[in-house]
């Protein structure tokens, strides 16, 4: 044999191994080549191409999921004029044969959720009769009758006796859906970011906010706004939409990242036109938030908080006398004695009610709270009182 013939073989030869051979029912992976607005091209190797339907490639909100360059897996569902692709076998067109190589590339398959039956559902697969576990229908506990007359995408994870015997899952597809979803979503946490998000629990300590695939991040209570927030249900419940910014990315558990998120940061920060508003020897309108063994705290505005040291309200030697009559939501005059910007503290002290002094208030100073509560002048007043007695 001469080279020339050689060369002939060999061409030969390599062109029949380079065509491929297709079957119905076989279970093949391609290159998506072109999207269209009724079908997509899948290049299956070789010079072979095949069509899908476009509507097999979307998701359940109606979205193309993949793109012109990504692979997939589908079963050839026909070969005659060309090569016609499924990815989700439709109920009432796979055969046994196609349903069994569905269980064994793990290929969605569509079904019918037909009945409630104990433990589970019967569903509808092709000609062949499934079982469902109540478990297995959806990600979080759900009601029954929700699910009768639905038609889903199941995977077989057990197939026995020939077919007659199915048992599916469309569970796991959810999971690995929400897992493909997820990953996406923690590409877009990042410290900085702004989201969208929808509260998925309140705590004392804080809400856990769902920022999409299941993933949650924690928005805790001194994060929800510049104003002290004495209980989280008082702003936030479950289901509310909101709009949270990512402090914090610790890596905690793999795939389950500790996620720290904001409320207040999306706000101005009130400390900022502090110096602006506030001098020492001001005199301004305030309500105490909280009484400590120390002093009592009181809001100036929301964000802004000042310290009345116990001192202020007695004389020495009779600090407890105070906060029998200082209680959370009491109002009153508070003078300016000392401005800390970069520690952000302000030192106050109460004016008596009636004063002259009481009555220069700031005209831009915030409403006081209408709660009714003891004025600091009638508080001053039975401290002198109680003094004038004892001498």
């Amino acid at each position: 044999m001469d080279d020339q013939t050689e060369d002939f073989a060999a061409l030969f030869e390599a062109s029949l191994k380079s065509k491929k051979r297709f079957t119905e029912g076989q279970t093949i992976e391609g290159t998506i080549v072109a999207i269209g607005p009724d079908v997509a091209f899948v290049d299956v190797g070789g010079k072979g191409e095949a069509t899908i339907d476009v509507a097999e490639l979307k998701d359940e909100d109606g979205d193309i999921e993949v793109a012109v360059g990504d692979r997939v897996q589908a079963v050839i569902v026909s070969v005659a004029g060309g090569l016609q692709l499924s990815r989700r076998l439709a109920r009432g067109a796979a055969t046994n044969r196609q349903l069994e190589d569905a269980f064994r590339t793990g290929l969605p398959v569509e079904g019918k959720v037909e009945q409630e039956v104990k433990g589970g559902y019967e569903v509808r697969l092709a000609r062949q009769r499934g079982f469902c576990p109540f478990s297995q229908i959806d990600i979080g506990r759900t009601e029954p009758a929700q699910h009768l007359g639905k038609v889903y995408a199941f995977r077989i994870v057990e197939y026995k006796d020939g077919g007659r015997n199915l048992v599916v899952s469309r569970r796991v597809l959810l999971d690995e859906d929400q897992r493909a979803r997820a990953e996406e979503v923690r590409r877009a946490i990042v410290p900085g970011a702004v989201l969208k998000g929808r509260v998925a629990s309140v705590r004392e300590f804080g809400a856990f906010v769902d920022l999409g695939a299941g993933v949650q991040g924690l928005l805790h209570v001194s994060e929800l706004g510049w104003s002290r927030v004495n209980s989280v249900g008082e702003v936030l419940k479950q289901g509310d939409e909101i709009t949270v910014k990512v402090l914090r990315v610790d890596e905690g558990e793999k795939d389950k990242p500790k996620i720290a998120l904001g409320m207040k940061q999306l706000a101005e920060d009130p400390w900022l036109l502090v110096t602006q508003k506030y001098d020492v020897g001001q005199v301004k309108a305030g309500r105490v938030t909280r009484v400590a063994e120390f002093g009592a705290f009181v809001e100036l505005e929301p964000g802004v908080e000042a310290l009345a040291h116990a001192s202020t309200f007695a004389p020495a030697g009779r600090a407890d006398d105070w906060k029998r009559h200082v209680k959370p939501g009491t109002t009153g005059a508070f003078e300016i004695v000392a401005i800390d910007v970069e520690k952000r503290r302000i030192g106050v002290a109460p004016v008596p009610e009636g004063s002259s002094r009481a009555a220069s208030i700031e005209p831009d100073a915030p409403p006081r709270d209408e709660t009714p509560a003891p004025q600091f002048g009638t508080l001053a007043d039975k401290l002198r009182g109680v003094l004038k007695r004892q001498e």
